[in-house]
C-alpha cells in the first residue's frame, strides 16, 4: 500500500508534474498527493481557516503532514503560522502560551490540544532573542521567520513538509518527498551542529527510524555516538518524556536495539548499560520481553504504565546492584539497598515522578512476596493493589528464560482456584519446602514391637 500511495508523487520528474516557487520550494498539487481533508483533524482545519480568516498564513506542517502522506493515521496534528504567540492566543480563548526556549501554543478545541508555532528564523539573525550554551545547545530561540526560514529550522527532511487549505498543495522545501519515497530519515543542515543545538534530536531520530521502519542517512547517523553525551545537558524532567516518547508509540521493541546499537543507553539507563555490557542475557531478554509486550497491548489500545516499563528497564541494574551487595549484608538489607542505589542512579538522569516510582518500586518488591506462600501469605500477595502487574512482571522473567521452578504456574493456578483448592496448595508447597524439593512418597514405617520382649539392640 506504501509504495502505491508514495507512487502519486514520485511517479514522474516532480520537477515536471509539481510547480516550483519562485523561493526554490516545491508545490506538489492536490492530484498527485494523497492526502485528503477528511482524514485531517477538523479542530487543526478550524485553526488554519480561523487564521486565514484574520489575515495570517498558516499550514498543515510536520509529523501529522508525513504520516498522511505514508498512508498512516496521525495522532497529532501541528500548525505553523507567521502570526506571534501573543496573536494566536488572542484569537484562541481556550490558547495557552507554554515552552521557554521557543514559546508555541496549545490550542485546546473540544478533546484536542492542537500545537501552533509561529515560523521559526535563524538563531544567528537576531542575538538579543537567541542564546547558547558553550556546547553549542540553544539555551532561547524565540526567534521568528518565513515559512522558507522555519522549513529550513525543522529537524528532518520529512518533518518539512506543509500543506495548504488554500490550494490543498503540500509545499516542499527540503526534497522531503524524496525521503520519503527512499524512506531515508536525514537531517537538514549539519547534523553535528543541530545536535548540539538540541541533543533530544538524536533520540528523535532513532525513535522516527523505528517508528516508521526508515534507514538513517549516514551522515546524519555518524556523530550521534560521538555526541551522545550531551544528553547529559538536557533536563531530568524532559528526558523522562522523551523515554515515554520512545517506549510507548509502538516501536519499543526496534526502538530499544536502536539505542543500544548507537549507545545512547549508557546516557539514559547506565546501571542497565552496565548490565548488559556485563552481559546479563536474562535482562536483556526481559527487556526485550517488556518491549514486545509493550507494542502489543498499544497497537491493540490497551493501557500501558511508565511504572512497568521503567520495572523492566531497571531490573538489570537491580539485579547486578543486588549480586554486588549479597554478601555484605542480608539478603533483605541487599536487596532494599539494591532497590535504592538503582533508583538514586536513575534519577541522576532522567526523573520519575512519584505516581510511577511507587509502583515500580513495588513491583519489584513483589517478586520478593510471590515465592513465599505458606500460611495466609499467598493470600495476602493476592489482596494486594500492584498484585497483578508483578504477576506479569513474573510471567515476564519465565518467558525471558529465568528458571522459576514453576512458580508463574502456581499463581496463575492460585487466582482461579476454590478456597479448598488454595488450601490444598498451599499444603503442597509447605510439604516441598520439607522434602526440599517435590513431594517424595512418604515411607511407611514398620510397627513397633513391644518393649518388654524386645529384640537383640531393640533398646539402643
Amino acid at each position: 500500500m506504501l509504495k502505491r500511495l508514495l507512487n502519486l508523487f514520485t511517479s514522474k520528474d516532480s520537477s515536471k508534474v509539481s510547480g516550483a516557487t519562485p523561493n526554490g520550494a516545491i508545490s506538489i498539487p492536490r492530484d498527485q498527493h494523497n492526502i485528503s481533508r477528511k482524514n485531517i483533524s477538523q479542530a487543526a482545519i478550524r485553526i488554519i481557516k480561523q487564521l486565514e480568516d484574520s489575515g495570517f498564513s498558516a499550514y498543515l506542517v510536520g509529523g501529522g503532514v508525513r504520516d498522511l502522506l505514508l498512508g498512516n493515521h496521525p495522532k497529532d496534528f501541528d500548525v505553523a503560522t507567521n502570526a506571534r504567540p501573543e496573536e494566536v492566543k488572542r484569537l484562541f480563548r481556550s490558547a495557552r502560551i507554554v515552552g521557554r526556549r521557543f514559546q508555541i501554543v496549545h490550542v485546546r478545541m473540544g478533546r484536542e490540544v492542537i500545537e501552533v508555532t509561529t515560523f521559526r528564523g535563524h538563531h544567528e539573525d537576531t542575538s538579543q532573542h537567541a542564546s547558547r550554551s558553550e556546547d553549542g545547545m540553544l539555551l532561547r530561540d524565540n526567534v521568528y521567520g518565513t515559512l522558507e526560514t522555519d522549513a529550513m529550522r525543522r529537524d528532518f527532511t520529512v518533518n518539512a513538509l506543509y500543506y495548504t487549505l488554500k490550494d490543498f498543495s503540500v509545499i516542499d522545501y527540503c526534497k522531503g518527498m524524496d525521503d520519503l519515497k527512499n524512506r531515508t530519515l536525514r537531517m537538514i543542515g549539519d547534523p553535528a551542529t543541530r545536535y548540539k543545538e538540541d541533543p533530544v534530536r538524536m533520540l528523535r531520530a532513532l525513535r522516527f527510524a523505528a517508528k516508521l521502519g526508515f534507514k538513517i542517512e549516514p551522515k546524519t547517523a555518524k556523530p550521534i555516538r560521538e555526541l551522545g553525551s550531551l544528553l547529559l545537558n538536557v533536563s531530568d524532567a524532559r528526558l523522562f518524556e522523551e523515554v515515554l516518547k520512545l517506549f510507548l508509540g509502538g516501536s519499543a521493541t526496534a526502538t530499544f536495539n536502536l539505542m543500544r546499537e548507537y549507545d545512547l543507553l549508557v546516557h539514559l539507563f547506565p546501571g542497565t548499560d552496565i548490565a548488559l555490557k556485563a552481559g546479563d542475557t536474562l535482562g536483556a531478554n526481559l527487556i526485550e520481553q517488556c518491549m514486545i509486550n509493550t507494542d502489543k497491548r498499544i497497537r491493540a489500545e490497551k493501557t500501558v504504565t511508565p511504572a512497568f516499563i521503567y520495572a523492566a528497564l531497571l531490573w538489570p541494574a537491580l539485579q547486578h546492584q543486588f549480586h554486588l551487595l549479597s554478601g555484605k549484608m542480608t539478603p533483605t538489607q541487599a536487596w532494599t539497598q539494591a532497590a535504592t542505589n538503582t533508583i538514586n542512579l536513575q534519577l541522576t538522569r532522567t526523573a520519575i515522578p512519584k505516581r510511577f516510582l511507587i509502583p515500580m518500586r513495588e513491583i519489584w518488591d513483589l517478586q520478593q512476596r510471590l515465592p513465599s506462600r505458606l500460611g495466609m501469605r499467598a493470600l495476602r500477595t493476592l489482596d494486594h493493589p500492584r498484585f497483578r502487574a508483578a504477576y506479569d512482571f513474573l510471567l515476564m522473567r519465565e518467558a525471558a528464560g529465568e528458571a522459576l521452578d514453576g512458580l508463574g504456574v502456581w499463581w496463575t493456578n492460585y487466582q482461579t482456584a476454590t478456597e479448598d483448592e488454595r488450601e490444598q496448595m498451599v499444603k503442597e508447597v509447605a510439604r516441598q519446602s520439607k522434602t526440599g524439593g517435590a513431594a517424595k512418597p512418604r515411607r511407611r514405617r514398620s510397627p513397633r514391637k513391644p518393649r518388654g520382649d524386645a529384640a537383640p539392640g531393640g533398646n539402643e
